[in-house]
């Protein structure tokens, strides 16, 4: 069935909680799985948490990586939304598991925007004054 994304959910549970409580390692860790997928990285945004815990979001031309972490459970919970046939989120889901060092990861793939039962792509529509992909502006990326 073809459809617009894939989203990934991403447990990582038995995590190395030194890592997972870093903001710079769990940045740097992200945005590397994003370029390890050859994804286009437009926006990073990420945060930490007082006592820890580290928040944050790799926007990328076709959609998001985004992690939330609990060290003291030496756990993240990790969503990469990927849109269109290039990019392969599967490949950044095995780069985060080998950084943070993740001993019990499980992994729940979604279709996102099914629009068709015949397993076809459909034709792209063009927006009237936009050229849009996967809800970000390509003149961001370019």
């Amino acid at each position: 069935m073809y459809a617009l994304g894939t989203h990934l959910l991403v447990e990582l549970r038995e995590c190395n909680p030194e890592i997972l409580k870093s903001l710079d390692k769990v940045k740097s860790i992200m945005v590397s799985a994003a370029k390890e997928a050859q994804a286009t990285i437009v926006d990073v945004s990420f945060h930490e948490f007082n006592p820890f815990g580290v928040s944050g979001v790799v926007v990328i031309a076709e959609s998001h990586l985004t992690i939330h972490t609990w060290p003291e459970y030496d756990y993240a919970a990790v969503d990469i939304f990927t849109c269109g046939d290039i990019i392969k989120p599967e490949i950044a889901a095995s780069y985060l598991i080998r950084e943070f060092g993740c001993k019990n990861p499980s992994i729940v793939e979604m279709k996102r925007g099914i629009l068709s039962h015949e397993n076809v792509k459909l034709p792209h529509k063009a927006l009237p004054s936009h050229d849009r992909q996967c809800g970000v502006m390509r003149a961001l990326t370019g």
